[in-house]
């Protein structure tokens, strides 16, 4: 046997553990009525090993930065992960069997609301690319030798995320990284793209310059000697592709197509339960780490000195952005930030520039973009990751999954709307407010000049969950002094007075149309309530009822979006909240498919400048 992390591993011990693991998942599953016991059994073997052998990790301190990280990428495997936590004695037999139960933390698939779990899983594809991320910040931030574990199931080989990791993962050398690859060749509904073509995913990992150990996944012996590798691994990610069989140790189980997602058939639980052994109550110490501080303290370290802007001034939102996580980064040293391969179109580049050892390149892969900011929140980093906003359309199911792991993460998604021009619809994020604002708990945000941007910049870094900037491509003039502050939930109102017969509301490109239209309508007898809507998510409520009563119910809501789920619908929500009736309404958005053109000539055909406000708040206004 070769040495390991621990010194020898008990392959009696290994074996009478993972008996224990499969029993514990028949009991918990067959107790909720459902569940995956037949994929947790699979990988048992495999996880008896780690535990034994390898895995590092304080149970009644996981906030220790020097524990091992244990994804569970198959998360449906629950049954297996909570066994282990069972075995471990962090959780009792009686808490193991309330598995899905309501009001349970031992819920379907986990979450972080069990201290041991860092990120949610579940949705597959996922825990790969999150494994990469938390890796890439414990060789390249903390300098920890610790490691992380990423057990993955067959069937979600088949999405583009995990070879998106496959691949940063070889590149960033990532030698802390191990992922085992559960290869039990039943999916839900069949037989997997591969089955138990062990070589066809060797040769891939290889190919994308991995480090490949082909074992038998319930051989104690060849489990050992693949973690034995892999820990010995300086450089190179390595990836255990393990052949087991779901369902493994019940004869009329094992290798069954149909019973995925299923408990054991109602009254052969003990029947199972005999076969594997029996329930035996196997336990075992996980090692620990040493106790170790994290490198980098509170994050603070200097105050915080912003970009400004003078009045009058033209500055795009997205420079803005830049110059000011930049300036953040200076500040704060728990700041990182990453981009999509659009760093100078962003301007993360100026972030990249400053601070060369907190940045990360993530090409054009935004799934794991996404999945290195969530990563990066789990160590207390604050990361900033950006893109164009149509593009992280691909990575939406992501931040979905983000929300659903606490996370607190900021996103920020330039050229956004038609008002970028000539590029065309393909690049023209139309739906981005509405696809976050859907993010449970998220916060949405839509500055309108650089020194808006540039505070909410600051804002964001102190907001807890999703938080989203949508910027802007072209220059805009700047409106606001710089010592302005712009706190989340609120809005300003830029032109008002008590002849007021019509709010205008905007955010972003649209306001300065609606400035600019409101100047005009003073000069035909209209005066207009203007107010800028820059926290679209939570929006300020009470600021536009008042507005909207004040000028008799005449409203217009102008915005660089789809009229689906932007600010429009975010308007009338509060509205609808704060018990308007009888309001005058006029929402101006995008209808129609754009093409190319100017900023101002697509603008103009949607109706959405300062001739299209004009033109409804004459109608709303009579």
């Amino acid at each position: 046997m070769a040495r390991t992390r621990q010194g020898k591993t008990d392959t009696e011990q290994l074996s009478a553990l993972a008996r224990q693991l499969k029993v514990d998942s028949v009991r918990s599953s067959s107790a909720a009525g459902s569940g995956h016991p037949t994929s947790s059994m699979s990988g048992a073997d495999l996880m008896a090993g780690l535990m034994t052998g390898y895995l590092r990790y304080d149970f009644d301190n996981p906030d220790n930065p020097a524990n091992d990280t244990l994804i569970f990428s198959k998360g449906h495997a629950s049954p297996l992960l909570y066994s282990m936590y069972k075995a471990a004695g962090a959780i009792t037999d009686d808490e193991l069997l309330t598995f899905r139960q309501f009001g349970s933390r031992m819920e379907g698939h986990p979450t972080p609301r069990i201290p041991w779990v860092d990120v949610a899983t579940g949705s597959l594809g996922q825990g790969l690319p999150i494994g990469v991320g938390i890796a890439l910040e414990s060789k390249y931030l903390d300098g920890l030798d610790s490691r992380v574990w990423v057990l993955c199931g067959d069937s979600e080989m088949a999405e583009g995320s995990m070879w998106e990791a496959f691949q940063h993962a070889a590149f960033y050398n990532l030698g802390n990284l191990t992922a085992v690859l559960d290869m039990n060749r039943l999916g839900q509904t069949g037989e997997t793209m591969d089955g138990w073509n062990g070589d066809a995913y060797a040769a891939r990992a290889e190919a994308f310059g991995w480090d490949v150990v082909q074992i038998d996944g319930h051989d104690p012996e060849e489990i050992d000697r693949a973690y034995s590798e892999a820990v010995q691994s300086n450089d190179k990610p390595t990836f255990i592709v393990a052949k087991t069989i779901k369902g493994s140790g019940v004869s009329w189980l094992e290798n069954q197509n149909g019973v995925h997602g299923k408990p054991v058939e109602e009254g052969r639980e003990d029947e199972a339960i005999e076969e594997l052994g029996g329930n035996q109550g196997t336990t075992v110490e996980v090692a620990k780490p040493e106790n170790k501080d994290k490198t980098f303290g509170s994050g603070v370290t200097g105050s915080l000195s912003l970009p400004e802007w003078e009045v009058g001034d033209k500055a795009a939102t997205r420079a803005a952005y830049g110059a000011a996580i930049a300036a953040l980064g200076e500040a704060r040293e728990d700041v990182v930030a990453m981009d999509g391969e659009v760093s100078n179109s962003t301007h993360s580049a100026d972030f990249a520039s400053a601070h060369p050892d907190r940045y990360f390149e993530m090409y054009i892969s935004e799934q794991q973009l996404v999945s290195t900011a969530v990563a990066m929140q789990v160590g207390g980093r604050v990361p900033f990751a950006s893109s164009f906003a149509a593009f992280f359309t691909r990575a939406y199911d992501f931040i979905r999954m983000a929300a659903i792991s606490r996370a607190s993460i900021n996103l920020c998604g330039s050229h956004a709307g038609i008002s970028i021009g000539e590029d065309g619809p393909s690049q023209m994020a139309l739906e981005d407010l509405a696809m976050m604002r859907a993010v449970h708990g998220s916060t949405v945000l839509y500055p309108s000049d650089a020194n808006q941007a540039a505070k909410l910049v600051a804002e964001m870094a102190d907001t807890e969950g999703i938080c989203f900037m949508r910027t802007n491509r072209p220059g805009t003039p700047v409106i606001y002094d710089a010592n302005e502050s712009f706190p989340v939930g609120g809005s300003k109102v830029l032109r008002s007075s008590e002849d007021d017969s019509v709010t205008i509301v905007g955010a972003g490109v649209t306001l300065h149309e609606a400035l600019s239209a409101a100047k005009e309508l003073a000069s035909e007898g209209v005066s207009a309530r203007v107010i800028d809507a820059y926290s679209v998510k939570p929006i300020d409520a009470a600021t536009i009822s008042e507005a909207v009563r004040a000028t008799g119910g005449r409203l217009v809501v102008v915005e660089d979006h789809w009229s689906e789920g932007g600010i429009g619908e975010a308007v009338l929500s509060a509205l609808a909240e704060n018990g308007a009736s009888d309001v005058a309404y006029r929402h101006l958005a995008v209808t129609h498919m754009p093409g190319s053109g100017s900023g101002a000539e697509l603008m103009n055909e949607a109706g959405i400048d300062a001739e299209g406000i004009k033109r409804a708040a004459h109608e709303v206004a009579g």
